[in-house]
């Protein structure tokens, strides 16, 4: 198999970047900002977001805007 199909760290088949979404949700908590799940569907991301049992979410858009946040 040629190298330029191999990531050097773990010898995985290489795979492109996933498209960008709509709606993003992210962790505000301790070490940062980090984003958990992503998707084009509105009413599935605050479907997820009201299932979190702990204050810390944000949904964001695609670019960056503040939607919603999970308070305590």
């Amino acid at each position: 198999m040629s190298r330029a199909f191999v990531k050097e760290d773990g010898g995985e088949r290489w795979t492109p970047p996933a498209l960008p979404r709509s709606y993003r949700l992210v962790w505000s908590g301790p070490g940062g900002p980090e984003t958990v799940h992503q998707t084009d569907d509105l009413l599935e991301a605050l479907r997820w977001l009201a299932a979190r049992d702990r204050p810390g979410f944000e949904l964001r858009d695609q670019d960056g805007a503040l939607l919603a946040t999970l308070a305590a």
